[in-house]
């Protein structure tokens, strides 16, 4: 038998068709029981509803016990400032004698919805158009956690002698940074250990080209703080010698980036190391930037996205047109973001970022820097066996070759279950593609992809279990 069709039988292994044909057939309940997580606003962001949180996880762990789990948990540990961090569902499947562990993770939180009026389709309504599903948390990452589900119920009904031991790990908060993460991984260490952890939080390369992410930046974030009067003044009677604010905050802004758009606070790690770049015509047409904008930065597109930092300013502080009046704002605030090349040490990245904003001249305004966020970055072993096998799979999924891609998002999580699981091969997979604007209004998920997901993960769960690692 040729592996192009069928995994060897004598291995106990599956029929690569009837597992699509399975899977193909069940997919009209799959799509539903995405939707009918969509439906559930679960963002872990304090100004919003904890409650729908709670829904989220009962939700997923009902899916969880229908999925030939032997339990299934609702866990929650605290954060490093104390507060109770947000419910996760952990559920597992032992393994027989001598088979390997495999630990699924997604998220079940979402981002913010934005503006509604940014949506072409309702926000918490999953819909389909064409061969897309939008909807907040349609792709990143409620997509992720069926890809799971759909994938071992499939092998389940396929593979008499399946014996891997599966873990499922749904959290909770990964869009609000995962502050209970390092400490759940500690306090259920023993429940979460595995040989092989699966995380399905990425992107692949375009449509119908699926990849294995090699790489992805780190991350640190900070709120910085402007203050040039002790209380606000007419801007008639004062504006001149006074300078406001959100103008100075501004001027502070302006120094982040040279002149052709590359971060310019030094002692960055930046490198020039990508084997593939992006098509620029396609990459402005995925990423909606308008024609006449030049292209910050020099290089290679993907270096640029996945081996050299970035920085953004996310938010800010300040009336509106609508509310604002003739008035000098006393104090102004916003909120930078730095994406980190891998090796880039981020509590170094914060400092330096420190140290570029107290060298700027504000004409003697106070200036407060606080760092809000630190993670680290991701580099792939792409020697261990599992990346071998999960290239196999995504192959026989998609019917063409997948690219090993960085990527420029962050999971900084990751480092730390490399540091709690040291000997566990990792694979960063997922269910996105460039158009999917995740993050962002109108974010969706392209359907075929999405089968091709779980026709690949359910062969490398059947091929680990016929093969081993």
């Amino acid at each position: 038998m040729s592996t192009n069709s069928l995994f060897d039988a004598a291995k106990n292994g599956v029929d690569i068709s009837a597992l699509k044909g399975h899977i193909n057939a069940n997919f009209e309940q799959i799509l539903e029981e995405l939707k009918a997580l969509v439906a559930i606003p679960s963002i872990a962001w304090e100004s919003f509803d904890p409650q729908n949180l709670e829904k989220s996880a009962e939700a997923v762990a009902e899916l969880a016990k229908n999925a030939g789990m032997e339990s299934v948990e609702i866990l929650r540990e605290p954060a490093e400032n104390g507060a109770m961090g947000a419910p996760a569902v952990v559920a597992r499947r032992k393994a027989a004698p001598g088979k390997p562990t495999v630990l699924l993770y997604a998220h079940h939180d979402v981002q913010p919805p934005g503006n509604a009026e940014d949506w072409n389709t309702p926000v918490f309504e999953a819909t389909q158009v064409g061969d897309r599903l939008f909807g907040r948390g349609a792709a990143d990452d409620k997509a992720g956690i069926m890809v799971h589900l759909a994938a071992l119920r499939a092998v389940l009904d396929l593979v008499s002698d399946f014996g891997v031991g599966v873990t499922y790990f749904f959290e909770g908060e990964e869009e609000a940074g995962s502050p209970s993460f390092r400490n759940f991984l500690e306090a259920h260490q023993d429940k979460l250990a595995a040989d092989v952890i699966v995380v399905a939080d990425s992107s692949n390369w375009a449509v119908g080209t699926p990849a294995l992410t090699s790489s992805l930046r780190g991350m640190c974030a900070a709120e910085i703080t402007v203050r040039s009067l002790k209380h606000a003044v007419h801007s008639g009677m004062f504006g001149g010698p006074v300078l406001d604010s959100p103008l100075l905050a501004a001027k502070l802004i302006s120094t982040f980036h040279n002149e052709d758009g590359s971060v310019a606070v030094k002692g960055l790690v930046a490198s020039d190391s990508a084997e593939v770049d992006f098509d620029e015509a396609q990459f402005r047409n995925d990423s909606g930037v308008l024609d006449s904008f030049e292209l910050a930065g020099t290089g290679k597109i993907t270096d640029r996205l996945w081996n050299k930092p970035a920085l953004s300013v996310i938010g800010m502080d300040i009336p509106n047109v609508d509310q604002s009046s003739n008035t000098l704002i006393p104090q102004t605030r916003f909120k930078v973001s730095m994406r980190l090349a891998p090796g880039q040490d981020p509590v170094k990245a914060l400092q330096a970022l420190e140290e570029h904003v107290n060298g700027v001249d504000l004409r003697g305004a106070q200036v407060d820097f606080k760092a809000t966020e630190a993670g680290n970055a991701y580099k792939a072993n792409l020697d261990a066996s599992a990346n071998d096998t999960a290239r196999w799979a995504l192959e026989q999924a998609w019917g063409v070759v997948p690219v090993n891609m960085g990527l420029g998002g962050s999971i900084p999580f990751i480092a730390d279950l490399l540091e709690v699981f040291p000997q566990a091969q990792i694979l960063v997979t997922g269910v996105e593609d460039p158009d999917s604007r995740a993050h962002s209004a109108n974010e969706s998920l392209h359907l075929g992809d999405f089968k091709h997901a779980i026709e690949a993960e359910a062969l490398l769960l059947a091929r680990i279990n016929a093969e081993g690692l």
